[in-house]
């Protein structure tokens, strides 16, 4: 019951979303532009600024790099042997190279494992952040509809405001650097504001898809990746990384999320296949009541 519990408001603000766009019609890119290039900076700067770095980020960082690029080398595989183009691929990596163990994650391993959980699963937020700020944006613009060239994917890349904003939070950690209350409240705002909006928009983009022109297979395939593969992935991970028990029971779980929805504005943003990549968002997350509670009882 409480896990039902903590994905009512999950579905509820995505419903905010849905029928927000249904009624008002907003303007879906300017509002992804806004959320994207103005409050996730600030989000992933309040992040790494206010989590002190410690020897776990450097094995928790090796998972998380190491399981996004065993997914992104699945798919590639995948979209030779089916002959995709770069954009399918690269919708399909969004979709499943990237999983939600922020809102939705993190609220999780609380329930499950308490205060002692909860450190681990923030530390693992905060390296998922910059994994989608940088290998997240790269796919995302290399797969742009508009076809640009790698030098126009790069400059993308560099101009995407997220990355910077986690190293000035990492850099002014590092050297102690006190921010006044004032401007640690304002920099608060602004980035707690980004999670509700970006699942705001996700809803909105669930609102102007049409699932006729949904493709199942592509679809089908990275949900299996993101629910299924992951967490098998990440139990490799375990048996090499010298973590304790709770931490590979942690890696494991928050491996078995759904899709972050941080991938439905990239999506948007760079015109990258949005009705895919919202469609497996939202279907992922609806199919996590069935799989989590599977994962949990073979990880205990």
């Amino acid at each position: 019951m409480e896990f039902v519990l903590i994905l009512l408001p999950i579905f509820g603000i995505f419903a905010i979303g849905f029928i927000g766009q249904k009624t008002l019609k907003f303007d879906i890119p300017n509002l992804s532009k806004l959320t994207l290039y103005l409050m996730s900076p600030f989000l992933a700067f309040n992040t790494f600024y206010t989590n002190a770095l410690t020897v776990d980020y450097l094995y928790l960082f090796i998972f998380v790099i190491g399981l996004c690029l065993s997914i992104i080398a699945i798919v590639y595989v995948i979209a030779k042997v089916m002959n995709y183009d770069i954009q399918d691929a690269c919708a399909m990596i969004l979709a499943s190279a990237f999983m939600n163990n922020g809102n939705y994650g993190t609220p999780v391993v609380l329930l499950i494992f308490g205060a002692a959980g909860l450190d681990i699963a923030v530390i693992l937020m905060v390296l998922q952040q910059l994994a989608m700020s940088t290998i997240g944006v790269f796919f995302a613009a290399r797969g742009s509809a508009q076809n640009a060239s790698m030098k126009m994917v790069w400059r993308r890349v560099v101009r995407m405001p997220v990355a910077y904003g986690a190293l000035l939070g990492i850099l002014l950690q590092l050297v102690h650097m006190p921010i006044p209350a004032g401007v640690m409240t304002c920099v608060k705002l602004v980035g707690d504001a980004a999670i509700p909006t970006i699942m705001i928009v996700l809803g909105m983009q669930l609102a102007v898809i049409s699932f006729r022109r949904i493709d199942i297979p592509k679809v089908s395939m990275s949900l299996i990746l993101r629910l299924a593969i992951s967490p098998l992935i990440a139990l490799l991970f375990t048996l090499i990384l010298p973590v304790d028990t709770m931490t590979k029971q942690i890696m494991i779980l928050l491996a078995a999320m759904p899709t972050a929805a941080n991938t439905t504005l990239l999506a948007v943003q760079f015109n990258t296949k949005p009705d895919l990549v919202s469609s497996a968002t939202f279907i992922s997350t609806v199919l996590s009541i069935i799989t989590l509670p599977i994962v949990l009882l073979c990880i205990f």
